[in-house]
């Protein structure tokens, strides 16, 4: 992996009350609609503008099925739509697929919730049901994609870090 694309894990994860797996929980401020924020969770093209260039695609309805990738380029995820209640909270499995390393971890889960705080957004992704000594990489680039969601939603600008645009230029 490119120097660039290095960006240490700040993040533990927190273990379950038997310490067989963990969670890691982020919490981040934005001043934008839940209708808003929740489009930019699902939609193919919004989505890719802030994580990594990759888009997702589904859809959205609760046992359906979705995938984030880049088309010819690499496949990052894919899983099942859990729980979807537009604009408030999303529930999915989750398989990465980007290295074997990851491939071979699993299924976890991720979890969006959504809370309207007067003209802004309390959003809160909870990534659980990881295996307490997982990689840093299955779960350390929340974020990198939460701040380019919200510097997206607030500015209309696109994050600059190189993790940011990643593949942004295999997308287009």
């Amino acid at each position: 992996m490119p120097e660039e694309f290095e960006v240490p894990h700040q993040i533990a994860l927190v273990p379950d009350s038997d310490g067989s797996s963990g969670t890691a929980v982020f919490e981040i401020y934005i001043k934008t609609t839940p209708e808003r924020l929740w489009e930019a969770i699902t939609d193919p093209e919004m989505r890719a503008k802030y994580s990594f260039g990759v888009a997702i695609n589904s859809d959205w309805t609760q046992g359906s099925t979705y995938s984030s990738g880049v088309p010819g380029v690499i496949e990052i995820a894919e899983g099942e739509n859990v729980e979807v209640d537009p604009p408030n909270r999303l529930v999915q499995t989750m398989t990465a697929l980007w290295s074997d390393e990851v491939k071979a971890v699993g299924q976890s889960r991720v979890t969006w919730e959504i809370r309207k705080v007067g003209d802004s957004c309390q959003l809160t992704v909870i990534h659980d049901q990881l295996p307490i000594d997982v990689s840093g990489e299955l779960y350390g680039g929340w974020p990198m994609i939460l701040s380019g969601l919200k510097t997206l939603l607030e500015t209309g600008e696109h994050l600059t870090t190189p993790g940011s645009l990643r593949y942004s230029q295999a997308a287009g």
